[in-house]
């Protein structure tokens, strides 16, 4: 896809501050800057675009954003489709957990608003196994012969018996089925690890809306990036912030990235345990 953006005239796609560095890596790898978008509580400042030389695409994670956690705020998601339909610009949508909702029904999507300005992204990953390696684009109509061409020229294909699955996974309803029950299960793993941080480590703040595989730890005087080094947090696969953090971020925005779906439920329970003593 981003080889399709550069030859579609895209020179620059901001990007959230925090976000995957092999999304930026790959925008970079087609001759792409990233400029970052800074991230309040109300999600992206969008509002920034404008002021971007050669912004024609932004990438955002505005469901949920990854890894701190909050929604894109209903004012900004009109404005950055406004901005869209303005300058000609693409909105790079990853919804790459949006199904994980658990206080109230999923957000609407951007691309149900705009779908000739925005480029819907899906994955499998969460909501199945990563190692399927089965995502979904939904593309504007003038960009689906060109991401199809670099798809076929640089990436590795899904095989089709996986994708036949897939679809009659969905069509059947199994799929549906399926999410209602991680749905469950997540959302009490999430109110187990919240009410255990509240009880055990008080100064310590759990960031992020209800929502998705992974909460944001704040700790009160603490160096995230240190505990990370330590073996014992290595192993429960902990990861600080600084992971995730945009060469160019003017934040300097701390904390603990902690998933909460990659134990089996028989490893749950002893996993908590574990990160709870490392809170003391």
């Amino acid at each position: 896809m981003a080889g399709a953006l550069a030859t579609d005239g895209v020179a620059a796609v901001a990007v959230e501050e925090f976000g995957l560095d092999t999304q930026r890596a790959s925008l970079t790898r087609a001759q792409l800057r990233c400029p970052p978008l800074a991230i309040d509580s109300h999600g992206a400042d969008v509002m920034a675009l404008d002021g971007i030389a050669d912004a024609g695409s932004v990438l955002l994670t505005p469901s949920h954003q990854f890894p701190l956690g909050v929604p894109l705020h209903s004012d900004r998601r009109a404005a950055v489709v406004d901005w869209a339909r303005r300058t000609g610009g693409l909105i790079i949508e990853d919804d790459y957990d949006g199904e994980f909702r658990y206080d109230r029904s999923p957000v609407g999507a951007l691309q149900g608003i705009d779908p000739e300005h925005v480029i819907y992204m899906g994955t499998a990953s969460k909501s199945l196994a990563p190692g399927l390696r089965l995502g979904w684009l939904v593309l504007p109509d003038r960009l689906v012969h060109a991401v199809g061409e670099q798809r076929g020229l640089r990436e590795e294909t899904s095989g089709f018996v996986d994708q036949l699955a897939m679809a009659e996974f969905i069509v059947s309803g199994s799929y549906d089925r399926h999410i209602r029950t991680m749905r469950a299960q997540y959302r009490r793993r999430r109110e187990q690890l919240v009410a255990a941080v509240a009880q055990s480590s008080p100064k310590t703040t759990v960031a992020g809306m209800p929502a998705g595989l992974q909460v944001l730890l704040e700790l009160a005087g603490a160096d995230e990036s240190a505990l990370c080094r330590q073996r014992a947090w290595r192993r429960l696969g902990v990861e600080g912030l600084d992971v995730y953090r945009h060469p160019q971020a003017a934040s300097e925005r701390n904390g603990l990235v902690i998933g909460f779906a990659a134990p089996a439920p028989s490893a749950w329970s002893a996993a908590l345990d574990a990160l709870i003593r490392l809170l003391h």
